[in-house]
């Protein structure tokens, strides 16, 4: 009879682990992700070799299990967020991946605008439309259209930029019809909506969806950014160092292991990312010699103070260097002394 009883609690216990691994929590948990070498991902025509590397640090975000949960309360360097603030109240997980995806199309077209601007190269664009990226509750589109949509065509009319399609919407009156054409999974559609002013400004009107161009880069010798499933736009730095790299003649690593975080903009400023506590561990982790973090003018909460402050706590030898924008990060590497 004992031996039954200590057998079914066997079981039992064996049943709640398993089930732990599988039973998710409503939270989502970030922790140091990888530093990854930017050279084999982007690849410019004839472009020229370097020495050394630049890298990109990311952060790895997963939901939580018990088990994961638990882990990330006692590790210094795993972040517990509750699911609402990393998800919309409709957003599914799929629409943020969506988006984070766009984020880091994004970032690609300005790192390459910003590199090759640099390098003295002519850039122009090819405009196909706009990407839904979020959908603002209780407006027309809502329900209708999904962050990914690809919205190509207004009442049966092409743009050259959003700035039209914006002024084009923008001239109609509340309770005027508007139709769409889109894409959603490869498949057209069309949608017509209604114009409704917005709570926050009654004398505009709109659909009530937030907007990135969708469009291509055409420059010449041309480039190629493989980021595979890798997505958000704080990488945006580093690639545009790297492409500038390989399009002039002399190596800016010269021979070092440089990582860094940062968005860009297309007039070069480098803007603030999340998680650089996190990037500077695994950039630790990866043998790199130099930090490139965002030092948001010198602000008393700045990437940069948090990174100083993280690489301290985990003796690491890094150099952490502080910029404001791309030019700032050139000018360091070309007084850099080769290694």
């Amino acid at each position: 009879m004992c031996k039954k009883i200590y057998t079914g609690i066997f079981v039992l216990m064996i049943v709640l682990l398993i089930g732990g691994m599988f039973i998710t929590l409503p939270y989502y948990i970030t922790e140091p992700g990888m530093a990854k070498k930017l050279a084999p991902i982007i690849k410019v025509e004839n472009g020229y070799k370097e020495k050394g590397n630049f890298m990109l640090t990311t952060v790895r975000m997963g939901k939580a299990n018990i088990y994961s949960y638990l882990e990330a309360k006692m590790s210094k360097y795993d972040e517990i967020y509750p699911q609402d603030e990393i998800l919309g109240k409709k957003e599914t997980e799929e629409e943020y991946n969506l988006i984070q995806l766009q984020m880091m199309a994004g970032a690609k077209l300005n790192a390459i605008d910003v590199a090759y601007r640099k390098a003295g190269i002519p850039v122009h664009y090819k405009y196909k439309g706009i990407y839904v990226m979020d959908v603002l509750p209780g407006m027309p589109a809502d329900g209708t259209l999904k962050p990914g949509d690809r919205i190509f065509k207004v009442d049966g009319n092409s743009f050259t930029s959003s700035k039209e399609f914006i002024d084009y919407v923008g001239k109609k009156h509340a309770g005027d019809p508007v139709t769409f054409t889109f894409l959603r999974n490869k498949q057209e559609k069309t949608a017509t909506l209604k114009l409704k002013p917005f709570k926050e400004s009654p004398n505009r009107v709109g659909i009530g969806i937030s907007l990135v161009d969708d469009k291509d880069i055409v420059v010449d010798p041309k480039v190629k950014i493989n980021t595979a499933d890798i997505g958000g736009s704080s990488a945006g730095l580093m690639f545009s160092l790297e492409i500038y790299n390989q399009l002039t003649k002399e190596d800016l690593t010269k021979g070092y292991q440089i990582a860094g975080t940062g968005t860009i903009d297309v007039d070069g400023t480098v803007g603030p990312i999340g998680g650089i506590e996190q990037k500077i561990v695994a950039a630790d982790k990866a043998g790199a010699e130099i930090f490139f973090a965002p030092n948001e003018k010198g602000a008393q909460n700045s990437n940069y103070r948090a990174a100083v402050k993280t690489a301290h706590d985990i003796h690491s030898k890094m150099k952490i260097v502080p910029v404001n924008n791309f030019d700032e990060a050139v000018n360091y590497l070309e007084k850099l002394p080769e290694k």
